[in-house]
C-alpha cells in the first residue's frame, strides 16, 4: 500500500506544479481513488493545494470517501496574509465551492477524516479552515505558532499514529 500512496503523492505533486487548475486534474484523482484507494484501510495524505484538489474531487465523487484521509496545511479557498511591507494573496480557481457546498449541507465529508494547520499559516487560512472542518464534521488541530511548513516533530507523530491507525 506504500507504494500506491506514493504514486497518488506522485501524481497530485505533477497535478499541482502544472500551470493551471483544471477539471483533468480533478478528474485524475477521482479516478485514482475510485480506481486505487476505495477500500475502507487506503490511506490519502495531502498537503497544501493537494489537500485542494483532493477536496474538490471529493466534491465531485458527490459520496463521502471511505478510506482515511489526514490534510495538512489545506488551502479551502482564498488567502491573503496581513503584511503591510510585502501583502500577499491567492485566489485559487473554484475558491468559494468548497465553502458553499459545506454551508448548504452538501458537502460530502470523507468518513474518516483529519485536519492539521498551523496557527500562523496564512496560506491555509486557520480560520477558514476551521469553519470548513466544523461545517463539514471534520476534526481540525490548530498547531501553536505553527506555519505552513508544520514541524517535522509534530508532523513526524501525527504520520506515525495514521499509518498505525
Amino acid at each position: 500500500m506504500m507504494l500506491s500512496m506514493r504514486c497518488l503523492q506522485r501524481r497530485i505533486n505533477y497535478l499541482k506544479s502544472s500551470s493551471r487548475f483544471t477539471q483533468e486534474q480533478i478528474d485524475t484523482v477521482c479516478n485514482d481513488l475510485k480506481d486505487n484507494f476505495w477500500n475502507e484501510d487506503a490511506r490519502v495524505i495531502c498537503n497544501s493545494f493537494g489537500a485542494y484538489i483532493f477536496l474538490h474531487a471529493q466534491a465531485q465523487l458527490a459520496e463521502p470517501y471511505i478510506g482515511n484521509v489526514l490534510l495538512l496545511s489545506p488551502i479551502v479557498g482564498e488567502f491573503a496574509n496581513n503584511d503591510e511591507a510585502m501583502p500577499m494573496n491567492f485566489l485559487p480557481p473554484r475558491s468559494t465551492r468548497l465553502m458553499e457546498l459545506a454551508q448548504a449541507g452538501s458537502y460530502p465529508t470523507p468518513r474518516h477524516c483529519e485536519v492539521h494547520v498551523g496557527s500562523e499559516d496564512w496560506q491555509a487560512n486557520p480560520d477558514n479552515v476551521t469553519k470548513f472542518g466544523e461545517l463539514v464534521g471534520i476534526p481540525v488541530h490548530v498547531v501553536p505558532n505553527g506555519g505552513h511548513n508544520l514541524p517535522h516533530s509534530y508532523v513526524g507523530a501525527i504520520l506515525d499514529k495514521f499509518l498505525k491507525s
